[in-house]
């Protein structure tokens, strides 16, 4: 494949003259994108033929060589800076650089196994299934709520309100506490997950909102609304790493309501133009599969603030999915197939 050179300029960010205006920075590009595969090439064009003492290259910080093989970087956005420094002076410059997954996400459809009722004033938050029990929390403020439910008939076994300045996000299990997340509360919650007792809370550091929780049985997966999935230890919720979510192409945000399965993270994507689910590998970020949930939404009760599918658990007993959606009047046990 034909490999580009794309000269552009860089944003100015800190100079001690006008040499800025005597370099540029060639960056070797294949078809625009990096990948894994790919080795990022950088040359700087000194225009005036300055004597230059040394150029560091960055990406967010950490130095790299140039030529600079991109193998062991994680997917996910960049800051890529140049500093040239010519007779003690430094010009420095900044860029964006994204590095994409080398492979395009696999496509998906569903069958529909059965239908159960769902309480159609259920602003759907986060879903999971524990010991047969089907947990769910609600969102809105003043209507947020965390609930155990039978999910064939839809009758609540129990229910607590949250406090009416908190917005319900997501929920998970592990180690027999259940953990749920405020919207921008800036804070998340511990509970007995016979009673709902709430034991204690948490607060998030650097992701500054809740959204979706999964877990891997050793570690929480938390999303924020950004590209990014955190991953925070069990016993203390503080974050140890993250990972970005990329396809072939882009970086993917609202990232919501997250379940663990089988060695990957199945995610609702908030307010997409489709109704859809992603499969991201946890350890790259990578989206691995896109779940065309398209006609689900038609088939609950068209109720006047009917909104978006959110709500994926799976069922390890009965190996199948179920998915719901914000104020919809069904959940539905799903089987996900592979598109031919």
């Amino acid at each position: 494949m034909k490999i580009w050179i794309l000269l552009f300029s860089l944003l100015f960010l800190k100079c001690h003259s006008d040499l800025s205006k005597d370099f540029k920075l060639s960056v070797t590009e294949k078809n625009k994108k990096f990948t894994p595969n790919d080795t990022l090439k950088l040359n700087i064009k000194n225009k005036k033929k300055h004597l230059i003492d040394s150029i560091v290259y960055r990406l967010n910080d950490q130095k790299i060589n140039n030529p600079q093989p991109l193998s062991d970087m994680q997917l996910g956005i960049y800051s890529l800076s140049a500093s040239v420094y010519v007779s003690g002076k430094k010009v420095e410059f900044k860029e964006q650089l994204n590095i994409v997954s080398a492979s395009k996400p696999k496509l998906y459809t569903y069958t529909i196994l059965n239908e159960f009722p769902h309480d159609k004033t259920a602003y759907t938050q986060g879903l999971e299934f524990f010991q047969d029990t089907l947990y769910e929390s609600t969102g809105i403020r003043g209507k947020s709520s965390l609930r155990k439910i039978d999910f064939k008939t839809g009758q609540l076994f129990k229910q607590i309100a949250l406090d009416k300045v908190y917005f319900g996000e997501g929920i998970s299990i592990l180690n027999d506490k259940l953990f749920q997340l405020t919207w921008q509360g800036d804070m998340g919650f511990q509970y007995n997950t016979t009673q709902l007792t709430m034991e204690r809370s948490f607060a998030y550091q650097n992701s500054k909102e809740g959204w979706g929780l999964c877990n891997d049985g050793e570690k929480l997966y938390k999303s924020d609304g950004t590209h990014q999935i955190w991953i925070l230890d069990a016993k203390t919720q503080k974050e140890q790493n993250k990972i970005q979510v990329m396809t072939d192409k882009k970086a993917i945000t609202k990232i919501n309501e997250l379940e663990w399965v089988g060695g990957k993270i199945y995610a609702n994507t908030y307010q997409f133009n489709k109704e859809v689910g992603i499969i991201i590998n946890p350890i790259s970020g990578a989206v691995e599969g896109v779940i065309d949930f398209s006609g689900l939404k038609s088939k609950v009760e068209q109720v006047e603030n009917l909104d978006v599918l959110n709500g994926i658990a799976y069922h390890p007993e009965r190996k199948t999915f179920f998915v719901t959606g914000k104020n919809w009047s069904k959940l539905f046990e799903v089987k996900i197939n592979l598109k031919e």
